[in-house]
Parts: C-alpha cells; sequence; structure tokens
C-alpha cells in the first residue's frame, strides 16, 4: 500500500475560535479563510491558550518568532499551520474548489501550493457548478434512498450505478440534480451485483483503463490473484473486503497459463456485491 503524505480531514469551525498570529499578506489569507468556513479569527496567544482554542496559524515575518510561536502552541495542545514552513506544519491548507456543499481540497502536503492551485484551476473548467444542488438534492432524497435500501451497501452500489459516466446521476452532467427524485423512486433501480475479472498490463498504476480504475474505486472486495503492486491495490477502495487467491483450482489454472473464474468471488457476489478480481500476467 502506498503511503499518503498526509491524512486529509474537513474539520468544521462555524463558530469556534481560530488564533491567526502575524498581520500582513501572509496572515491575511488566512484570516479569510477562517471567516469563509464561520471561524471566529482570535488574535491574542494568551486568550487563545486560556479558552482553549484547538486550531493556530502563525504567519511572522521573522522565522525565529515562528519557530518559538510553533512549538508554545503546540505544547498548549493546539493544531499548528505555520505560514511557508511545512517543517513546521501539523497540518497544510489545500487549493479548495467549492461547489457548496462538495469541496475539493487539492494538496501537496507544503511541497507546491502554485502547483495544487493550477490543478485546482483546471478542475473548475471541468466541473460543473451544478455538482452543489446535486449534492443537495441527494441529501434531501436520504430518507427515502434508507427506506428503499436499509442496507448500507447496497445503497453504495445503487448510488454506484448511477454516477458512473453516462449514468442517471451523472455528475458531469449538469442536469443530474433535476433527476434524483425520479431516480430514487424508480421501480427498476437496483443493485448491480457481479463479479469482474482483469488482467493487468503493468505495474503501472495509470496503465489501467477508465473502466478498470472505475471498477477497482466500486468494489466491495478485491480478489488479488498474483503479485500485484501496492500502487494498484491503492486505487481500491480503503474499506473494500480484500483477499489473496489460495483456491486450487485457481492456483492450477495460473500455473498453467489459463484463466479460471475465481470461485470465491463469485461466491461473494451472490451477496449482491461488486467483487474485482486482479491478475498479474507476465511482463
Amino acid at each position: 500500500m502506498s503511503e499518503l503524505e498526509s491524512l486529509p480531514l474537513f474539520h468544521r469551525i462555524k463558530g469556534q475560535q481560530v488564533l491567526v498570529l502575524g498581520e500582513g499578506a501572509a496572515a491575511e489569507p488566512k484570516r479569510r479563510l477562517v471567516t469563509r468556513a464561520g471561524g471566529i479569527v482570535v488574535d491574542d496567544l494568551q486568550r487563545a491558550v486560556d479558552e482553549g482554542v484547538r486550531i493556530a496559524f502563525v504567519a511572522y515575518d521573522d522565522p525565529k518568532a515562528c519557530e518559538t510561536a510553533a512549538i508554545n502552541l503546540r505544547c498548549a495542545g493546539m493544531l499548528v499551520n505555520v505560514v511557508d514552513r511545512p517543517d513546521l506544519c501539523d497540518f497544510t491548507t489545500p487549493s479548495i474548489l467549492d461547489r457548496n456543499p462538495l469541496l475539493i481540497a487539492i494538496g501537496t502536503g507544503g511541497a507546491s501550493a502554485g502547483l495544487a492551485k493550477h490543478v485546482r484551476l483546471r478542475l473548475e473548467r471541468i466541473l460543473p457548478e451544478s455538482l452543489g444542488k446535486l449534492a443537495r438534492a441527494l441529501f434531501d432524497a436520504r430518507p427515502e434512498l434508507r427506506d428503499r435500501y436499509p442496507d448500507g451497501g447496497d445503497r453504495r452500489r445503487a448510488i454506484d450505478t448511477a454516477m458512473r459516466e453516462g449514468g442517471t446521476l451523472d455528475p458531469l452532467d449538469p442536469a443530474s440534480h433535476e433527476r434524483v427524485r425520479d431516480w430514487v423512486r424508480d421501480e427498476n433501480i437496483e443493485p448491480n451485483a457481479r463479479v469482474e475479472e482483469f488482467a493487468l498490463t503493468s505495474d503501472d498504476p495509470e496503465d489501467l483503463t477508465i473502466r478498470q480504475a472505475r471498477l477497482l474505486g466500486e468494489a466491495d472486495a478485491v480478489c488479488v490473484d498474483g503479485a500485484i503492486p501496492p500502487a494498484i491495490l491503492a486505487r481500491a477502495r480503503a474499506d473494500a473486503e480484500r483477499w489473496t487467491c489460495d483456491i486450487e483450482a485457481c492456483r492450477k489454472a495460473r500455473a498453467d497459463g489459463e484463466v479460471a473464474s475465481c470461485l470465491k468471488a463469485e461466491t461473494m457476489a451472490e451477496t449482491n456485491r461488486l467483487t474485482v478480481v486482479l491478475r498479474r500476467t507476465q511482463f
């Protein structure tokens, strides 16, 4: 499994105090960011410590002052961000694409804010403004959807089927939000449980086809047949069940250079789930 540079989280700060130390061009964007997220900016260090503030931004011009403040604030139990000093940061701030309530955060762990910004600008042109409307429509439909699919797995699979490329609720279709209510009430929608098998053509995840990458991202379970690179497995859902093929018939087929249907995967599919079997060929 490939290692994440940092753990991405969305922190709710509406109505909460956030400490911002410093003045000028480095500090002002942090104040605006806190205010935009509904937080209350405070600039008194001692008050922040006394009142149990949990998050702090430091934007002093003096590097030594930044280092001292970071140590003191961390000792007081705060999570600290020091502007332009990723080595002193407990967290970094991403470039944000806002399709309220949908947020897309793009970060580089402090490596290059410029790179994160330009990735965001590209995505701004691709992702429709209507994504926020789609998110709100899905939220409003949750009670009906839960009634129809009490099992969380069934519910997720129904949504996956609707939201794939060209699906009823394709996120890149600006009109998808208008179809949510009819989709939930459609008598014909059912989770699409099945087994999908494919062989890798290389160790590079960029060589996965669009369909293969989508299937990995949707799979409830992944059966690994052969030495599959961690970078490929990282494309699967983090909560997907995984196992290494240990069926004798599968092992024999692999040794003979043949492809055999995964018996365990077929059993899994009977539980109304999507199972992906990854096979590694010689390359």
